[in-house]
């Protein structure tokens, strides 16, 4: 295990990444032409210019010397063309790799249960789908071809410098090991140094992202200065990995050019010797001069794009853990359901949120068609996990639940989740126009639907007094609009989609009176006719209902009407309704 981890390069995650380039290999194989032609250019250049010295100035022919500096332009102008060529489709096939990974990505975190939601942090799969992606893209825009590149021209070049003079090549291959040593070091430390800076870059984005979600808290509890030095201190650490990956490079790099400079003086020393001598020309030795620098700094190169290579490595690493993370409700079922008639049973269902830690201890009840049931009870008591389960967004532990006497594992969750309408106490609206919220995009509801729909539950008015009406952005989490507000527009968007089953989850708490008026008629309009399961906080909406299931501690404790309950002496609803319903009754 420990080899794995100190390993430089990870072939297993490498091949693995490699699978996402095979829409694209007719691009890829294009690449390695273009640097297999890169490579050749680039070492023609220095031997042309050995030729254009001995056989044109050396022996006095000028137009002997002339042709070879048409044909060095010549070699000049194609290095340019397959370079820009090169340069841009490697980052083009970065680019859409990378578009296919993180659709897939995302596509995996859609079907994710919330339970996986409830112990990640957003800022950190935020950094997985945007920040490590792009890294990802580094792979092949920066790292991978160039590396290739790179070392495809030192072959190339050392093969014609040997061709050229084999003395001469051996003082170069003398410095060579001892940069290739200094090379591997730095290449071990740099991957320490990047997988470290990444989880500080992920520490760092969810800091921030949280803080900022929750500005109001912290300037109401005045906390600013207390959040400040907690983000000095992330932003402290983050500074010190990147400083490591600096200090690394301060170290490399003059090393190598130090070696460059060298092995010039060296060979510029001999050969010097070796032209007076006559043993070695002019040509050759300016030759070599040129050759030097193309071998060395490919090889401080590759260094530098290896720094992008492990970044993209490291950061597909951590985008693989997320696509192997298995964390999906078990869509098993084969039943697609069009319509419920909307028969809810409970059969002594068991659900844990944590381990050992038992929220609903079997309980078991029914919903007839076209009821609206209340569940009431203290924060905790399980209310809105009944609701959770009904849509699956959690497995049960053990029991079953019903509609339709169908088990609701057997029923497509799409179907299931189309067929039952959630209104949540907290309302999430998107950055986008309110007629967008209400459909959120599905092509098969028009506006017209939403304007009629508007107008059954009593809101249509409500919308056009707000500037440009149905097509008023709310912004980020619907700002814009006040709690009541973003209530109504919740339960258009669930009225609009007519569901079989509905379920309020204390969906007229915390809105002011004018607001209630109009939420409680869209109660009305909206549960008529249809299963409705109401998470009670209202007086109106508890009396109202058709049956009361009363729960604490994850027990159904007591079930019945409002005024059965409350001929119940000592009963646990009557005691609730004189210490919490009777007092807003008075008020």
């Amino acid at each position: 295990m420990t080899k794995k981890k100190e390993s430089i390069f990870d072939f297993v995650l490498f091949k693995r990444l490699f699978q996402y380039i095979k829409p694209y290999n007719s691009i890829f194989v294009g690449l390695f032409v273009l640097v297999i032609f890169l490579a050749g250019l680039s070492a023609a250049t220095p031997y042309l210019t050995k030729d254009a010295i001995d056989k044109g100035i050396a022996l006095n022919k000028p137009d002997t010397f002339l042709i070879y500096v048409i044909i060095m332009f010549a070699v000049l102008i194609l290095q340019t063309v397959f370079q820009l060529g090169f340069i841009y489709y490697a980052a083009w096939l970065g680019q859409n790799l990378v578009k296919d990974v993180r659709t897939k990505l995302f596509n995996h975190l859609l079907k994710f249960k919330m339970k996986y939601y409830d112990n990640s942090s957003v800022g950190v799969l935020i950094t997985r789908s945007v920040t490590d992606m792009e890294r990802i893209a580094d792979i092949f825009g920066q790292g991978l071809f160039m590396i290739f590149r790179d070392i495809l021209t030192m072959l190339v070049v050392f093969g014609v410098m040997v061709y050229t003079n084999w003395k001469l090549s051996l003082i170069v291959l003398l410095m060579l090991p001892v940069l290739l040593y200094a090379t591997r070091i730095f290449q071990k430390y740099m991957k320490k140094a990047f997988e470290e800076v990444r989880t500080e870059v992920s520490n760092l984005n969810s800091f921030v992202q949280e803080r900022i979600t929750g500005m109001k808290i912290l300037q109401l509890f005045t906390r600013e200065d207390t959040e400040y030095k907690k983000f000095k201190e992330i932003n402290e650490r983050h500074k010190k990995g990147w400083l490591k990956t600096v200090w690394y490079n301060s170290f490399f790099f003059p090393i190598a050019d130090l070696a460059s400079s060298v092995t010039i003086g060296l060979v510029a020393w001999y050969g010097g010797l070796n032209v007076v001598e006559g043993s070695v020309t002019k040509g050759v030795l300016v030759a070599f001069i040129m050759f030097i620098p193309m071998l060395f700094r490919p090889l401080r190169q590759i260094a530098d794009k290896f720094n992008t290579l492990q970044m993209g490595m490291v950061a597909a690493t951590r985008v693989f853990k997320v696509l192997d993370t298995t964390s999906q409700i078990d869509d098993t079922g084969n039943i697609v359901a069009n319509h419920f008639k909307g028969n809810i049973k409970f059969d002594n269902v068991h659900f844990s949120y944590v381990d050992n830690e038992t929220v609903l201890k079997g309980i078991s009840f029914n919903v007839k068609e076209g009821e609206t049931v209340a569940i009431v009870g203290a924060t905790g008591a399980g209310k809105s996990t009944i609701i959770n389960l009904l849509s699956r967004f959690y497995e049960i532990k053990g029991g079953n639940i019903y509609i339709d006497n169908t088990n609701i594992k057997d029923v497509t969750l799409a179907s299931l989740r189309t067929q039952i309408a959630v209104v949540l106490q907290d309302v999430f609206l998107f950055a986008d126009t309110i007629l967008n919220n209400i459909t959120l995009n599905y092509p098969e509801i028009t506006e017209a639907q939403v304007h009629q729909a508007a107008k059954d539950i009593g809101i249509h008015d409500f919308i056009l007094s707000l500037p440009n009406g149905y097509h008023y952005n709310v912004k980020e989490r619907g700002v814009m609009l006040s709690s009541g507000q973003r209530q109504l527009i919740s339960f258009l968007r669930a009225y609009v989609t007519n569901p079989s089953i509905l379920v309020l989850d204390e969906a007229t708490s915390s809105v002011d009176s004018y607001s209630e008026q109009l939420i409680q008629n869209a109660t009305e309009k909206i549960t008529k006719g249809r299963t409705s399961i109401v998470i009670a906080h209202r007086l109106a909406t508890v009396k109202k209902a058709d049956k009361i299931i009363v729960m604490d501690s994850g027990n159904i404790v007591e079930q019945g009407t409002h005024h059965e309950l409350l001929k119940k002496e000592n009963g646990y609803y009557k005691n609730l309704y004189e210490v919490q319903f009777l007092q807003e009754e008075v008020v």
